[in-house]
């Protein structure tokens, strides 16, 4: 796995469980850390976002 992929999956992670404790408990993590909808969080945001279209790719790798 290259360290792209790894990045990626990291990311994805982070947004799963970040959706997973808005979903439970109302509660955003990356808000909490970083300001509502600052600059950062914004940032995560997109590249979450980003890495859960890279991770279509790896559904699709051998």
């Amino acid at each position: 796995m290259k360290i792209i992929d790894k990045i990626a999956l990291l990311l994805i992670i982070i947004g799963a469980i970040n959706w997973g404790l808005i979903g439970l408990f109302r509660f955003d993590l990356v808000a909490t850390i970083f300001g509502e909808m600052s600059i950062i969080s914004r940032i995560i945001y997109g590249l979450v976002g980003l890495s859960g279209l890279w991770g279509i790719k790896l559904l699709f790798d051998d």
